[in-house]
């Protein structure tokens, strides 16, 4: 009676990232009304100076009230019908703001922008342009896990890992691109590209030049596109400057039609509310149809004038970035320095809203059980959601994604707190009242399959995406 589409279980909500997060919504953390609840670090999201745009919005009240700057009511205007080739304003002030990210270095051109719902919405749609059902694109790994959803549900895409190694700290070389190059084709998978995301995430790191130059290269001798998704570029905080892949390839006209760069302002400004994606490439063949392809989800009239004044206040996105970057370095170094007291480290890294840390030393047994095991006991004994290695399409096991971004620093203190009294507990193997005096609920009994009982056929299910 239903399409296959809506039968098929492509989407990924079956991974260990999405269930950590329904367990969450079950039994969430509250200072007050839910003490011993769980405490959401699976998501990266940025709450560190929304003060800093309060203020912006209560010296500019008349934006938000629909006011030009004369005064004039501006309603009618944005209640309209608008054409999904989005303000102009906004795309001005958007391509400056991604050129001051980027240290000026490179310009965008506002007509080669294409504005879109959300950063989800801007990868699809990119995957719609740039590949057919039952094509591939190489990733890295580990990579973002709503990837899965993303970039293949609707699709019909294949991703194709490229293998990267904790040996040379998740680096990608010419070797891991090859070798990914010749397993899609041994499946006869047609490859169409290589997405990265700069800064990555999980890892938390900036790709260096060598690396951007090494992808250029593969995808120049390949003949395939290259998509970087660079939603994080705002967020390097340890003094290095941030290099997009549009500066790399800065007057190569021939690559130009295969370059693509996807941004939002979900992480660098805090807004996932707001839903704002955009597409950059110069060519216009994609800019052409992914603008139709956005009549399927717009960004609203009325966040783009709003942030068409916001961005085009020079002020105050200088004094922006500069701050929440400090706040964001001391963020990183306050999670990292208390996992270190629970013997925790983590891959040095220089950007995002999360740390990537190791606890392969606690891992019993040292395989994907002993991984899941170790997850549920983190999320149900010590009320942390954390997302997996496995998750990310990690090779090794033990390593975790840990956010630090979405929490007072309260809360992050408990956090720390909790986890020091885990792993000092026996190496991890706590109670059910634990040390930090917790009573935490049970696994609910309507978690999938895939969390349960942890069969080594789901595992190679979870593999072969």
């Amino acid at each position: 009676m239903l399409s296959r589409k809506v039968m098929c279980n492509s989407h990924g909500q079956d991974s260990s990232y999405f269930l950590g997060w329904q367990e969450y919504e079950r039994n969430p953390y509250d200072p007050v009304h839910n003490p011993s609840g769980i405490i959401q670090m699976g998501h990266a999201e940025n709450q560190l100076s929304f003060d800093i745009l309060e203020s912006w919005l209560e010296s500019n009240h008349e934006v938000a009230e629909f006011k030009s700057d004369r005064g004039a009511s501006v309603f009618r205007d944005m209640a309209l019908f608008q054409d999904y080739h989005g303000l102009t304003a906004f795309k001005n002030a958007l391509a400056d703001f991604m050129a001051e990210l980027r240290g000026n270095k490179v310009e965008f051109d506002p007509n080669s922008l294409v504005l879109t719902a959300g950063a989800t919405s801007a990868n699809e749609t990119l995957m719609f342009c740039l590949a057919d059902p039952g094509d591939a694109f190489l990733l890295p790994t580990p990579y973002y896990p709503g990837f899965d959803r993303d970039l293949k549900w609707r699709t019909g895409v294949e991703i194709v890992p490229i293998h990267c190694s904790s040996s040379n700290s998740f680096h990608i070389t010419k070797n891991t691109l090859e070798d990914a190059y010749k397993r899609a084709t041994k499946r006869k998978l047609r490859v169409k590209g290589v997405l990265i995301t700069n800064p990555s995430n999980p890892l938390g790191t900036t790709v260096s030049r060598p690396e951007l130059e090494t992808l250029v290269d593969f995808i120049a001798s390949k003949d395939i596109h290259l998509v970087s998704d660079e939603v994080y570029s705002g967020t390097n905080f340890d003094g290095s400057r941030f290099i997009s892949v549009a500066e790399v390839t800065e007057g190569q006209v021939d690559l130009s039609g295969q370059v693509h760069i996807m941004y939002s302002l979900s992480k660098d400004l805090g807004l996932p509310g707001f839903r704002v994606g955009v597409i950059f490439s110069a060519n216009q063949t994609v800019i052409t149809a992914a603008t139709k392809m956005s009549s399927f989800g717009l960004m609203s009239s009325q966040t783009q004038y709003l942030l068409s004044v916001m961005l085009a206040d020079k002020k105050f996105t200088r004094k922006y970035l500069i701050e929440n970057k400090r706040r964001l370095k001391k963020r990183h170094e306050k999670l990292v320095n208390g996992l270190q007291r629970a013997g925790i480290t983590c891959l040095e890294s220089n950007a995002g809203l999360f740390c990537w840390a190791d606890t392969r030393h606690l891992l019993q047994p040292n395989n994907f059980e002993g991984e899941m095991g170790l997850w549920k006991k983190i999320l149900f004994n010590v009320g942390l959601n954390v997302s997996p290695g496995s998750s990310c399409h990690c090779d090794e096991l033990g390593w975790f994604r840990i956010c630090f971004a979405n929490m007072s620093e309260e809360t992050l203190d408990l956090a720390v707190s909790r986890l020091v009294s885990f792993v000092e507990s026996d190496g991890g193997a706590c109670r059910r009242r634990g040390r930090f005096g917790l009573q935490l609920r049970a696994p609910a009994a309507s978690m999938a399959k895939w969390v349960l009982k942890l069969s080594v056929p789901d595992r190679k299910a979870e593999q072969s995406r």
